[in-house]
């Protein structure tokens, strides 16, 4: 399980939230069997997505972070629930480049640095919300916090980092997402870049045995901060055998009974976790005949 803090400053102008994450990347590394630059992109895009999740008023709502650049990597997905749980997809799981300039793993070149981040956001009512922002450099924190600048214009810093081990496990993941809320005073403003400006990387503190809760309190030093609530979050995917029914149900009665004639079974695996339903001829029937129904 991953862990995951919020906290306030006492005068309520900058909210801090941070996790440590390394078991979600860890998780997602497990199931997508992904190299170590492919393994740093995705977690540190689950890792904002949790983040962002917890921020949701509903549990039960989602948001769904798609980064589309011009790199190897190709898509990747990261989706959470109201309580900050994640699952995530990557379009090529494997793309073996060298380092970056500064001799660490080249996240932004995977990537790519021209495409989107789009965020959209399930908040139970008729249509979704969805913002959209160019890659501003393929990093995904910088592109974070670009999002929040001008989609919602609020002020941020969000930090990511995942470690990799030479064995391709995840040594340390986690991140964190200061914001300034409205009425934050301009003092608020230079104490939080001085904190943040002192702050060792994400994947540093980690390893140096730093909490989720001691990065809050590094973040907010001088701001007397408060701890709202520390949830715990996970991998963990929503897929069921009725959800993949319905899926079935949904391309059409011709499709299916296409499948029918000519497999004697059909098995879908579920993008996120890996997870295989299989679905006999009879299976198929069955579906086709609730097809017609609706119809």
């Amino acid at each position: 399980m991953a862990t995951l803090v919020r906290s306030i400053s006492q005068n309520g102008g900058v909210i801090c939230t941070a996790i440590d994450s390394t078991d979600i990347a860890a998780k997602a590394e497990q199931i997508h069997k992904t190299s170590a630059t492919v393994t740093a992109a995705l977690g540190r895009l689950l890792t904002a997505a949790s983040l962002m999740g917890v921020m949701l008023k509903n549990e039960e709502h989602s948001i769904t972070l798609r980064l589309q650049g011009d790199g190897p990597a190709g898509l990747l997905i990261a989706v959470t629930d109201g309580l900050g749980n994640v699952r995530g997809d990557v379009e090529n799981p494997v793309v073996e480049i060298p380092l970056n300039g500064l001799g660490k793993l080249d996240v932004a070149g995977a990537v790519g640095r021209n495409g989107s981040l789009s965020v959209v956001k399930d908040l139970g009512l008729k249509d979704p919300y969805i913002g959209q922002v160019p890659i501003v450099s393929g990093e995904i924190a910088e592109d974070i916090t670009h999002y929040y600048a001008v989609s919602e214009q609020t002020p941020t810093v969000c930090a990511l980092g995942v470690l990799v081990n030479p064995d391709l496990t995840v040594k340390a993941a986690g991140g964190f997402l200061a914001q300034l809320l409205p009425g934050a005073a301009e003092e608020d403003i230079d104490r939080l870049e001085q904190n943040i400006g002192k702050l060792s990387s994400v994947t540093k503190l980690l390893t140096d045995g730093v909490s989720a809760e001691d990065i809050c309190r590094m973040v907010l030093e001088g701001f007397e901060p408060q701890i709202l609530e520390t949830v715990k979050t996970e991998y963990r995917c929503s897929c069921s055998r009725q959800r993949v029914e319905r899926a079935l149900i949904s391309i059409g009665k011709e499709d299916l009974r296409q499948m029918m004639e000519e497999e004697e079974s059909v098995e879908v695996n579920c993008h996120f976790c890996g997870k295989q339903y299989r679905f006999s001829r009879e299976d198929l029937r069955i579906l086709l005949e609730k097809a017609e129904k609706k119809d």
